[in-house]
């Protein structure tokens, strides 16, 4: 019994290990593109009996308002996380590849 409690309080170490480097650089993309300057949207609907509606998001986040240079976060993110160097460099990657 005392096996398998010992096994059990390890896995959430385990969990924390390095990701596969295709998973890290797909995480870190998003992660780079709000560094580079903030997403948002917009919405306005008008329903079936005239009443409108409107809805706003943004999204920014510390990296931004740092400063923080998207290439150098997509970088220091994938290698964080996976413990290798990403394949190509954040500005390399065309739009909306992931």
């Amino acid at each position: 019994m005392r096996p398998a409690l010992a096994l059990l309080a390890l896995l959430p170490l385990l969990a924390c290990g390095p990701i596969p480097r295709e998973q890290a650089e797909r995480e870190c993309y998003q992660r780079a593109r709000l560094a580079e300057h903030p997403r948002g949207e917009v919405g306005l609907g008008i329903g079936s009996d005239g009443r409108t509606s409107t809805f706003g998001e943004i999204t920014f986040s510390n990296d931004y308002l740092q400063g923080k240079d998207p290439d150098q976060v997509y970088q220091n993110c994938v290698y964080h996380r996976s413990g290798e160097m990403p394949t190509r460099p954040y500005s390399s990657i065309p739009a909306q590849r992931y």
